[in-house]
């Protein structure tokens, strides 16, 4: 696997980024839990290390699985998500990108990830 430095961060990431957008299968689209281990257990094998989802992959199912898998190896991995899309339609505040939807999402995602950190966040759309 090759890397590159991703913009100014001084990140290093893997040219391949591993998206999570059909990790879990809510949508009718995707994977279950267990393919998509094989999934992520070969891109860390190849030596990919920039793994890509979003707040609302999957209802949420993407990061949940994304949480479990990254127990052992959050060290290693540059770990980005997304966040902006309406996660409730009953809520006009649960979407956009002012500050109380991104430190709602931020702090679900960061639940959903079972970690403290994200290390690339980004409008989503």
């Amino acid at each position: 696997m090759k890397y590159k430095v991703l913009g100014s961060s001084g990140l290093k990431v893997s040219e391949l980024c591993l998206g999570t957008m059909t990790f879990g299968e809510e949508y009718g689209i995707g994977a279950p839990e267990a393919e998509c281990r094989v999934l992520y257990d070969a891109f860390l094998d190849a030596g990919g290390n920039f793994i890509d989802t979003a707040d609302i992959y999957n209802l949420g199912t993407s990061e949940r699985m994304l949480g479990g898998f990254l127990a052992q190896d959050r060290d290693r991995i540059v770990l980005a998500s997304k966040y902006s899309l309406n996660t409730r339609a009953d809520d006009p505040n649960a979407g956009g990108s002012q500050r109380k939807n991104l430190v709602q999402s931020l702090d679900a995602s960061l639940q959903r990830l079972q970690t403290g950190y994200i290390d690339l966040y980004w409008v989503h759309g």
